[in-house]
């Protein structure tokens, strides 16, 4: 394991209401409201209009992907992403905190603190407990745009914390990084449907270990504690001193096992950003494991 002093991956809503308070947020200090909800239920930036951490900026995620990709939440370009966060007021210097108002407590703040990271930003945090717990311990919103000043960021892709599909393929053979997937376990198995998409069955990569992605998050929306987090990798006979990679349906929750390891002191998990989007859809059969009812993904 790499053994470095680690930036703080979560900030509480109570540091970050008196960091507002005392007049912090600027150049030093955005943040991000980085929701985002299957199309026909809620809609996340008309919330964030109607109600926000004061100062708060949207990211949009749908803005800031790969929009040519075949595949679903593609990492953006470093010139797109340098261009897309310098508009919202962030520099190089800048600490980012990024929140999300699922009931969860956190789904997609997690993927934009990844994002930031793979691009070679360090000093970046999520809001533990996320707006959720902001709303429910009173701290201020605000329905006011957030006009910050435009700064200039210079992306640096860090390749050691993401990979691709021809990686993974290999790693199928060399088995030098261990694969975890952070699905729900019917969606992991095959026996459920992948939700809100037309021609991608569910089940996994094969060799992969299946490690949901909502048993890191505490009933009130909390991120566990590291010896808690750490239980659940032993439970799952996960070696946290090995290499990892992390994979999902689209690269999203596979970032919630980055931050889990990442708060037991591993800072280096590699994400698949192509995931079973595109998996499924380039991989030999023989690689696809499913239960479901033709017996292969």
């Amino acid at each position: 394991m790499v053994h470095q002093v680690l930036y703080r991956a979560l900030v509480s809503t109570k540091w970050l209401a008196e960091s507002i308070r005392s007049g912090s947020l600027g150049p030093n200090l955005r943040v991000l409201d980085a929701s985002w909800y299957s199309p026909g239920t809620r809609q996340a930036r008309k919330e964030y209009q109607e109600r926000h951490v004061p100062g708060a900026s949207f990211f949009d995620i749908e803005e800031c992907r790969d929009t040519a990709s075949p595949y679903e939440m593609m990492l953006p370009s470093e010139a797109h992403f340098g261009d897309y966060v310098g508009k919202l007021g962030i520099s190089n210097d800048t600490h980012v905190v990024v929140y999300d108002g699922d009931d969860l407590g956190s789904f997609y703040a997690p993927r934009v603190w990844w994002m930031f990271r793979v691009f070679g930003h360090r000093t970046v945090s999520v809001l533990n407990g996320g707006f959720r717990n902001w709303l429910k311990e009173g701290h201020p919103v605000t329905s006011e745009p957030s006009r910050p000043e435009p700064a200039v960021f210079k992306a640096t892709l860090d390749r050691s914390l993401l990979k691709t599909y021809e990686q993974v393929l290999e790693n199928l053979q060399s088995k030098r990084f261990q694969l975890v997937d952070s699905r729900a376990q019917g969606r992991y198995l095959g026996t459920e449907p992948e939700p809100d998409i037309v021609g991608l069955d569910s089940g996994h990569i094969r060799g992969s270990v299946n490690m949901p992605f909502m048993n890191f998050l505490t009933k009130d929306g909390f991120e566990k504690s590291p010896e808690e987090l750490r239980a659940i990798f032993q439970d799952k006979k996960v070696d946290l001193s090995q290499p990892l990679i992390a994979t999902c349906r689209k690269g999203v929750t596979a970032c919630h096992i980055a931050l889990a390891a990442y708060l037991c002191g591993k800072p280096d998990v590699a994400v698949y950003d192509g995931s079973w989007s595109e998996w499924f859809r380039r991989a030999p059969p023989e690689t696809r494991v499913s239960q479901g009812k033709s017996g292969k993904a």
